[in-house]
């Protein structure tokens, strides 16, 4: 039996190092799994960094971004592949929303609602996030999710909360 095939969306956050190559750097990484196309990815966000506690202005800010891919691989699976790239990357697990050097999340699988102890697709804090809306609406413009629907006016409400970010030379 064939695997199936999905869209799925893929967020991107880097506090550390080198935020904007890091991102680059994964992106193409997802982009060469096995059975995994990488469609479109957004330009890259600046965000204030987010702890349990709130927003820490004394964290370093993050840059975020939002892949669509197209892959065959089992969620299960892609979350694998997707701890892999964050631990080449030298992401370490000291505390919850702690700062990182790369992390990835699977946001949202075509036709895939689940939950598991380490795995809830669609990701159940993307739509409170605007560092995830707004990028998301970039690479999906048209993107429903339940329960809010069209996430473009959502987007646009969340836009403020934002900085896009340029390299400076």
């Amino acid at each position: 039996m064939d695997a199936q095939r999905r869209n799925a969306v893929i967020a991107f956050g880097s506090n550390l190092g080198d935020r904007a190559q890091t991102i680059r750097d994964a992106a193409r990484e997802v982009g060469d799994l096995g059975g995994t196309v990488l469609l479109s990815m957004s330009p890259l966000y600046q965000s204030a960094a987010i702890k349990p506690e709130g927003v820490d202005l004394d964290a370093p800010e993050y840059l975020n971004a939002v892949a669509l891919i197209n892959t065959d691989l089992p969620p299960q699976d892609l979350l694998t592949e997707l701890a892999g790239i964050e631990q080449d990357h030298g992401r370490e697990r000291h505390e919850r929303w702690g700062d990182r050097t790369l992390d990835l999340d699977i946001v949202w699988m075509d036709g895939v609602e689940m939950t598991t102890e380490h795995l809830t697709i669609p990701h159940p804090r993307a739509l409170e996030r605007s560092f995830v809306v707004v990028p998301w609406c970039d690479v999906q413009p048209d993107a429903t999710v339940e329960p809010v629907g069209a996430l473009a006016p959502l987007a646009d409400q969340l836009r403020h909360e934002l900085q896009r970010w340029e390299a400076t030379a």
